[in-house]
């Protein structure tokens, strides 16, 4: 379960956002300029709230009022964003390697093998990142996160740069990760058709305010 009930002074750009879900996949569905980057950057860690609190299955990871404040790489959440941001000096390999050595987690053959097949990227491990297409550089992307062993995944439109034909390409792969893993994810996007065969629940955000949440029907309102 995620509750978020945060406020956040941005500038002229304010954030007073409050909602609690148990979704597997909470979509953060508004227009560009609505907060969405803003807020999922406070659930990751790399902002901080004026006020309020963020918890995760009942772990405080910020209330500003007992001034709690986990540091991002305490958290354990995975953090997927529009670009990929892969190394480019590093293979596909070493790329989906770095998570777990950067958390110091046990090598897990068996787990670096389910990802891998999850997301179809097991040819791609020789190759550098400027080999790669942009749907391809998504998944490896998504497999370094995967394999970090987060608690919560946050995937901040990562198929904003990407053309329809890549959107198409990797959508199915996104479906599976929803399906298979057992690991809720945060998905930020303004695209309602995105969300329809993604979410199972959704965050409506204008100018920084929550205007609707419920069941993927709130996208028709």
């Amino acid at each position: 379960m995620l509750r978020v009930d945060v406020a956040k002074q941005l500038g002229e750009f304010s954030i007073e956002a409050s909602f609690v879900s148990e979704g597997r996949v909470t979509g953060l569905f508004g227009a560009s300029g609505a907060g969405k980057t803003s807020l999922i950057g406070m659930i990751a860690g790399l902002l901080r709230p004026d006020r309020g609190v963020i918890s995760i299955d009942g772990e405080v990871l910020d209330d500003t009022s007992m001034r709690v404040h986990v540091p991002p790489h305490r958290r354990r959440i995975g953090y997927v964003f529009q670009d990929a941001r892969l190394f480019p000096h590093l293979s596909v390999a070493q790329n989906l390697d770095y998570g777990r050595r950067m958390n110091r987690l046990a090598e897990d053959p068996a787990q670096r093998t389910r990802v891998t097949d999850l997301l179809d990227i097991g040819s791609l491990l020789d190759r550098r990142p400027g080999q790669l297409s942009g749907g391809e550089r998504q998944r490896v992307a998504l497999g370094r996160a995967l394999l970090s062993k987060p608690r919560l995944l946050l995937l901040d439109e990562p198929l904003g740069s990407l053309d329809e034909g890549r959107k198409v390409e990797i959508l199915p792969y996104l479906v599976r990760l929803r399906d298979e893993a057992s690991i809720p994810m945060v998905y930020v996007s303004h695209d309602a058709a995105e969300l329809r065969q993604l979410a199972t629940q959704i965050v409506m955000l204008r100018h920084g305010r929550v205007t609707a949440f419920g069941g993927v029907k709130v996208l028709s309102v």
